[in-house]
């Protein structure tokens, strides 16, 4: 569960700290030169998101599905099968590190929704002697309508006509919602906030067409700094109201037909059209999705009469997992006979990964913790010896990880929650709604303080991160209800471990190839700079690869 507070917040009082948003230029280092060696390069990049999508997953369903896409990709392609996301695993972070080549430490990105110690809240108008301090959402509360699957562009005819919405996201973020720079007094736009550059950036600064759809028009953080990263936007909000009832994400099928608009805007897109097929401009040099199916499926108890999830022991996917897998498989095989229609085969590589895993995935290990219950009590026991602070813990970001920011930062404040996490039970749900207790608040580590920043490789006075970071025990999910059986966020192997899987087109399907595996370990951020490599673009280019070192993934330009 996250305490999110998104609409209608109060402006704080108090002092103005100056230098709240420090955003380097997008245009800083080197932007095009060729990437060194003598890989011939592609001319395109197709890269391909699927959240919740495990490399046992992927290794599942190869084996049981010798014909699909998948298992095509894996005999066609390199298999990268220790890959690791950042921590923590939530799709902002995640995604931010597949187009930059960084962690939070560099990127700035440690959730979509967080607290951040030098912001105004959204609507501050007067920013002259406020308090800094601000929660910053960047998720469907920045919709001008979060009801509606344009996010309130305003299309007739929905949800039939989605494909017609705008290649450009800011134009459905309400600005009021955004979080304000006291430097400036303006609101933050989700590509201002982040602080590196995109390979969308690059490709676009070296003249390439680029694409991106995604689940929220907020995602426009993969602009980058400059602002102008992606030529063709497509961002339908997936929390947005579903025909047949709740958002597309409370019904598998809905999900599928949510994740179908984007499949079909990027088969345009590979035909050489605009997402909308309404204009010929040329197919993307870069450009990809980002499929949701999976991650319903795993998180749903049950969708359409049947069991969301795995099977006990956590190994075999249930019916409607099962189901999203082959939806993704078919999208994918959809797009590869695309590519060869239109004679792209030999000039495309596809890469294949997801910005987080999900967990648990033996539903017997579940246990759902109501972390309201925590938070309140942490609050309650300072305040009895601090009477004037009722609220120490200010904010959180709670799925299967604890994030939490405090109000008093000192030692003793930061020790005092990391010794209450760590010595109180909690009692939760089982996947059969039977009561569970679990010690230490469900947690299996505290970093509180200066750990928390060295947890993440940064000062302490940088202002983003988290001052406690609780890492969850196995099966624990922080939720105050029984809707979700599975989440993501948190640092543990089934969070992390997802698959990449990099591979030409053109060697997919055909029975004879034969894939390789690399065994060493390798993260999603590799991914950034292997795609500017295979388009023959200097990864350097990328700021992050730069101050995180990140490597071209080894082999992938083959």
């Amino acid at each position: 569960m996250r305490s999110t507070t998104l609409r209608g917040l109060s402006a704080a009082t108090g002092a103005l700290v100056a230098g709240a948003l420090a955003v380097p230029a997008a245009s800083a280092g080197p932007s095009h030169r060729p990437a060194p060696g003598a890989h011939r390069p592609q001319q395109h990049v197709l890269l391909l998101s699927v959240d919740g999508l495990h490399q046992s997953d992927l290794s599942w369903y190869a084996a049981t599905h010798p014909t699909s896409a998948f298992a095509s990709l894996l005999r066609g392609g390199v298999d990268y099968d220790r890959a690791s996301t950042p921590a923590p695993s939530d799709s902002f972070p995640g995604m931010v590190g597949q187009v930059t080549g960084g962690n939070p430490r560099s990127t700035g990105i440690y959730y979509d929704v967080t607290w951040n110690r030098a912001l105004l809240s959204a609507g501050t108008t007067q920013c002259t002697g406020v308090a800094p301090g601000a929660p910053v959402a960047y998720d469907e509360s920045v919709d001008k309508d979060p009801s509606r699957l344009d996010a309130g562009q305003g299309l007739a005819g929905l949800p039939a006509s989605i494909l017609s919405m705008t290649v450009q996201p800011r134009d459905v973020i309400d600005t009021a919602e955004l979080p304000v720079d006291p430097a400036t007094c303006t609101p933050v736009l989700p590509h201002q906030y982040l602080e590196v550059n995109t390979l969308f950036e690059v490709a676009h600064r070296a003249g390439l067409r680029t694409a991106w759809s995604d689940k929220h028009a907020a995602y426009e953080i993969l602009d980058g700094p400059s602002g102008h990263g992606v030529d063709d936007f497509f961002t339908p909000e997936i929390n947005s109201d579903a025909p047949a009832g709740g958002d597309w994400t409370t019904d598998n099928a809905a999900t599928q037909q949510y994740d179908a608009y984007k499949v079909k805007a990027v088969l345009n897109e590979i035909d050489g059209y605009d997402h909308s097929r309404t204009s010929k401009v040329g197919t993307p040099a870069v450009f990809g999705m980002n499929f949701q199916s999976v991650s319903t499926a795993q998180k749903l108890p049950t969708s359409g009469g049947r069991a969301g999830g795995y099977l006990p022991g956590g190994t075999v996917p249930g019916p409607v997992l099962s189901s999203a897998l082959s939806f993704v498989d078919a999208s994918v095989g959809s797009m590869v006979r695309q590519l060869r229609g239109d004679g792209l085969a030999s000039s495309t590589t596809i890469v294949l990964s997801a910005k987080h895993g999900q967990s648990p995935t033996d539903p017997t290990a579940l246990t759902r913790i109501d972390d309201g219950a925590i938070i309140d009590a942490i609050n309650a026991d300072w305040a009895v010896s601090h009477p004037s602070e009722t609220r120490l813990v200010t904010f959180s970001a709670d799925d299967d990880s604890m994030l939490l920011w405090l109000s008093d930062r000192s030692p003793a404040a930061t020790r005092f929650v990391q010794q209450w996490l760590l010595s109180h039970p909690a009692t939760g749900s089982t996947i059969s709604l039977t009561s569970r207790t679990v010690p230490a608040s469900g947690l299996t580590k505290v970093y509180a303080g200066a750990d928390a920043a060295s947890y993440y490789g940064v000062s302490v006075d940088e202002p983003r991160h988290p001052d406690v970071v609780g890492v969850a025990q196995d099966g624990v999910v922080y939720t105050g209800g029984t809707k979700k059986i599975a989440e993501h966020g948190g640092m543990n192997a089934q969070d992390r471990h997802v698959p990449i899987v990099v591979a030409r087109a053109s060697s997919v399907g055909l029975g004879s190839s034969r894939g390789s595996v690399v065994a060493s370990p390798v993260e999603t951020t590799q991914i950034a700079p292997t795609i500017l490599a295979l388009l023959g673009l200097d990864p350097r280019a990328l700021q992050a690869v730069r101050l995180e070192h990140t490597a071209v993934l080894p082999g992938a330009l083959r």
